[in-house]
């Protein structure tokens, strides 16, 4: 049995704090992928509403479902795009975390593997956020609110 030597007690405690900067970033893009894991809920809910729909919609309804139900897909397709690449972001994330705890057990050095999963994750996060943009974009253009007026 190999007894821990203070090196590498300083090696290990040096790869748990560069680790926690990741570590907050991996609960930041948990939290986003509850926020668009419960928005696409809503939008299958509604789809799933739109199509049970009793009796139907009136014949001078039918052009308005209609373009609902594409509305619909396109968000649902959006916010689909936005968790793939929220997934993929925080799957890289976690790969920093652990090339950071082999670099620190192994003493081998992986700044450039580092340097690339993390480059990777924000270009995957920054296309969650995009497609998460864009679904909220299409959503307020596709709710309309009566306001009455003031006499």
């Amino acid at each position: 049995m190999t007894l821990t030597t203070p090196d590498s007690f300083n090696d290990i405690a040096k790869a748990i704090q560069l680790s926690l900067a990741p570590v907050f970033l991996l609960t930041g893009i948990a939290g986003m992928l509850g926020v668009i894991a419960g928005r696409l809920a809503r939008i299958i809910d509604r789809g799933r509403a739109l199509t049970e729909q009793r009796g139907g919609p009136m014949p001078s309804e039918h052009g308005l479902v209609d373009l609902e139900h594409r509305n619909l897909e396109r968000r649902r397709y959006f916010a689909s795009v936005a968790i793939t690449a929220s997934t993929i972001a925080a799957l890289l994330v976690c790969m920093v975390i652990a090339a950071l705890f082999l670099e620190a057990m192994l003493g081998v050095r992986l700044n450039g593997l580092v340097g690339i999963l993390f480059t990777a994750a924000m270009l995957a996060l920054i296309v969650s956020l995009t497609y998460f943009l864009r679904e909220v974009r299409l959503a307020m253009r596709s709710v309309h609110i009566p306001v009455p007026e003031v006499k």
